[in-house]
């Protein structure tokens, strides 16, 4: 799947601290993402497909526990949940 950040989302950061506010604009709370949680907000672009996402996570994180795949995965569908994320359509050449 390769996820796009949603069109309704605005977001704010403080780039010392590498955190992230998130709000959808129907939303009444906002959601902060700090650490691996703000990462992987960077690396969703509409291109990436989530296994994208794990390589480079994997690439820069040990996985000592080997739950890395689980973890990225229940963390979208939160996202996707809270209409954060959306799946990115995507076209075949």
């Amino acid at each position: 799947m390769v996820w796009k950040r949603g069109g309704l989302v605005a977001e704010a950061r403080t780039q010392s601290e590498g955190r992230v506010a998130l709000l959808h604009l129907d939303a009444t709370q906002p959601v902060v993402l700090e650490g691996t949680a703000a990462i992987i907000w960077d690396l969703i672009n509409g291109h990436r497909s989530e296994q994208d996402i794990l390589i480079e996570l994997e690439a820069a994180f040990e996985d000592l526990a080997g739950q890395m795949q689980a973890q990225v995965e229940e963390f979208l569908a939160c996202l996707e949940a809270q209409r954060l994320i959306e799946a990115a359509h995507t076209t075949s050449l």
